[in-house]
């Protein structure tokens, strides 16, 4: 089992900028990939961006240039931070955990993006 805490989420003018953390714990394997995914009220839910334990990175194309990825494999941390954020933004951001066989899920957290 692996646990993910989502945090970072709140309500930011358009314009502004947010850095989310997901912490993972629990039976974490070496070679993974974590992520941040969005769910906008009504949508699917859709990819942001996602990251390897050996650094690789791949962003949805409307994202590239203004959030970026990152993570801590020390830590078991893995950050977004958003910048230049738009109204279009607001939705529930999250973290998602894979490691080739398992599959875990963050309980989402929260950006509201004010115009």
């Amino acid at each position: 089992q692996v646990q993910l805490v989502e945090s970072g989420g709140g309500l930011v003018q358009a314009g502004g900028s947010l850095r989310l953390s997901c912490a993972a714990s629990g039976s974490i394997f070496r070679f993974n990939t974590m992520g941040w995914y969005r769910q906008a009220p009504g949508k699917q839910r859709d990819l942001v961006a996602t990251i390897t334990s050996g650094g690789n990175t791949n962003y949805e194309d409307s994202m590239k240039g203004r959030f970026t990825i990152s993570r801590d494999n020390a830590k078991n941390t893995v950050y977004l931070q958003m910048n230049s954020l738009k109204p279009e933004d607001t939705a529930v951001y999250y973290c998602r955990y894979y490691d080739g066989r398992d599959e875990y899920w963050g309980q989402g957290t929260q950006v509201t993006v004010s115009s």
